[in-house]
């Protein structure tokens, strides 16, 4: 029995160690691509459309959170040891929290941009510029929110507390902080069930837009291009899987928060599990991004 508890443990650690190197790396490399791939508009001269300079500012978003929680877990993960100072928690926790705020409002003001995209007729003539022209103040509008938000995390995280067992992994891996008050977990999560809200409507009003618009353009037959689709189609497609996406792994992330904080369970599987759902969306998300851009050569997407 001892042999295999160490040889589970064994195996445990290996694949977090694994875990966490795959989604900074991949998740790193894939939100640099996304971030010059939108950016590049502007490098040549161009006018950057709305929906590049969201996906800019989501790029950079993911790229915090990944950075700043995964490279810490990493290193507790092979010095065994925390890394972390209290100052470092500290940063650590305020700028994941911002990013993963900036990244949720980004994705909502993505899915609201291409929903107005695709509503027809007066309203888009009247909504649509207007979309538009507030893009990019809306993205940075996200960054301040997150700012003001969160500005309370500083103040609850510290170093991780010691307790003088050597056993337990607890104290070498995580920062501690203490239990927020109630209006302050009232204050965190109505902005993301605003936004997560917003954007599961929008998500629904689209796939409304798009069975109308199936049903209208059914008989009409294209035989040279009979899989092709227009591009704002393509677009609301890919934003409807952004979006599901996210609030799938959003919601496990949610269950696996709120079993810790209700039940005060502080296994460490279970802490290693919110961090890796946590970090899932940040490195799926540009693959999507990118692999359904039309600009992308069609060998990769």
């Amino acid at each position: 029995m001892p042999f295999l508890k160490d040889v589970l443990r064994t195996t445990g650690e290996v694949a977090l160690k694994t875990t966490f190197l795959v989604q900074i790396v991949v998740g790193t490399l894939a939100n640099v691509t996304l971030f010059f791939h939108n950016v590049s508009p502007v490098l040549c001269g161009f006018k950057q459309r709305p929906t590049h300079v969201v996906l800019t500012h989501m790029a950079l978003a993911n790229l915090l959170a990944l950075l700043s929680s995964g490279i810490p877990h990493t290193m507790a993960a092979f010095l065994l040891s925390n890394p972390l100072s209290s100052l470092g928690c500290k940063v650590v926790y305020y700028t994941h929290r911002v990013a993963r705020s900036s990244t949720l409002c980004s994705t909502c003001v993505l899915s609201t941009c291409q929903f107005f995209t695709l509503v027809p007729g007066t309203v888009e003539q009247m909504m649509l510029g207007r979309v538009h022209k507030v893009t990019g103040s809306s993205c940075c509008v996200c960054w301040v929110f997150g700012l003001l938000l969160n500005i309370y995390t500083p103040m609850s995280v510290t170093g991780a507390e010691n307790t003088g067992n050597d056993t337990d992994p607890q104290d070498r891996w995580f920062c501690s902080s203490s239990s927020p008050r109630a209006f302050i977990v009232i204050l965190w999560s109505c902005p993301d069930a605003m936004f997560i809200g917003l954007m599961v409507w929008v998500s629904g009003s689209m796939v409304g837009l798009l069975r109308r618009h199936h049903q209208r353009v059914q008989h009409i037959h294209t035989p040279k291009c009979p899989h092709s689709c227009p591009p704002e189609i393509r677009a609301a497609h890919t934003i409807l899987m952004l979006v599901v996406t996210f609030v799938v792994f959003y919601m496990m992330n949610l269950v696996f928060t709120f079993y810790i904080t209700v039940f005060l369970d502080l296994h460490l599987w279970l802490i290693q599990t919110c961090n890796v759902l946590a970090l899932c969306f940040p490195t799926v998300s540009p693959f999507l991004l990118i692999f359904r851009d039309p600009r992308t050569p069609r060998f990769c997407s």
